[in-house]
């Protein structure tokens, strides 16, 4: 059988444990454990279980509980190749040497188990915004997070730097973020629920914006008309 699909879409060769098997899938060579989005698995090689992995302790499950922030995790253990992906995304890996980096939980795609990691309010986020929370990861190891579209990094040392909520994917955590308002902006602004607001960054470091507000969710029509479970 002859086809360009057995060209540059073979399985990439990497002394890593975490690298781009390309720019849309991760291969991790797992010898022990990773942690990784649940249903991120697309296919793996060798002796691999799979383990919900929960909250990551009780102060951790209350605020996911409350805030509906975080990531739903499994706990992937063995060895062998494993294929992580996420809708199609734009992966990227980021490489912690004893630092910091706040995450939207929507972008997380896996991470190694020797970071750790905690949820975090953005100051004044309140009820009026649906409240905005996001990850915090520290340490030592990879992460790798997806993006909806080619993201751009923006130095927010330059100038008062300001991102959509569903935009800003992650960015230094020694920033200062607060959400601020656009009175009278909200059928112009992003893609407008009644309010419009946005991140605010202050201080020396990077944003990641990426090129969209995310996938659009369709309308559910839950209405008495019809019948059947789809209906």
């Amino acid at each position: 059988m002859r086809s360009n699909l057995f060209g540059a879409n073979l399985e990439t060769t990497s002394d890593e444990a975490m690298s781009l098997q390309n720019p849309r899938m991760l291969k991790v060579r797992l010898n022990g454990e990773v942690l990784a989005r649940q249903g991120a698995m697309v296919a793996y090689q060798g002796q691999m279980q799979f383990a919900y992995e929960g909250a990551g302790g009780v102060g951790k499950f209350l605020k996911k509980a409350l805030t509906g922030e975080g990531v739903p995790l499994m706990r992937c253990t063995g060895q062998g190749d494993l294929f992580l992906a996420q809708d199609g995304n734009e992966l990227h890996i980021l490489d912690l040497d004893g630092d910091s980096v706040t995450v939207n939980g929507a972008n997380v795609l896996a991470f190694e188990p020797g970071l750790t990691w905690d949820i975090r309010r953005v100051e004044g986020a309140s009820a009026l915004s649906g409240g905005v929370f996001n990850m915090v990861f520290t340490g030592t190891g990879r992460l790798v997070v997806s993006a909806f579209g080619t993201p751009v990094v923006l130095n927010t040392g330059e100038a008062p730097t300001y991102a959509d909520l569903q935009s800003a994917i992650a960015w230094s955590s020694t920033l200062q973020t607060r959400l601020v308002r656009t009175a009278g902006a909200s059928a112009l602004i992003g893609r407008g629920s009644g309010e419009a607001f946005q991140l605010a960054f202050a201080g020396a470091g990077f944003l990641v914006v990426q090129a969209s507000e995310g996938p659009v969710v369709p309308t559910h029509n839950h209405g008495s008309g019809g019948g059947g479970l789809f209906s």
